[in-house]
């Protein structure tokens, strides 16, 4: 991998979502319907040289790619020590 001095990084990320219905009433929902991320990065070495470094960090970030690419999810749910079925 290059060397490429990195003088500051940040991200900021935002989501939009929504909650409804009753917990009380067992009709709550929710929903992500957008995700942003925002990357600011400051270098001195060549702008070319930091948009590699950038795209390789964007490509390895678990959070972008969970959200990019749907997982199938395994979620199990123990009630006294004894697995119990919540769907």
């Amino acid at each position: 991998m290059r060397k490429v001095g990195i003088t500051s990084a940040k991200v900021h990320v935002e989501l939009d979502y929504y909650l409804k219905g009753s917990v009380k009433q067992g009709t709550v929902e929710n929903k992500v319907t957008e995700v942003r991320s925002d990357f600011t990065v400051e270098s001195k070495d060549p702008e070319s040289d930091v948009l590699e470094i950038i795209r390789i960090a964007k490509q390895g970030c678990f959070a972008e790619n969970l959200v990019k690419n749907a997982v199938p999810l395994k979620s199990s749910c123990l009630l006294n020590g004894k697995e119990i079925d919540v769907t």
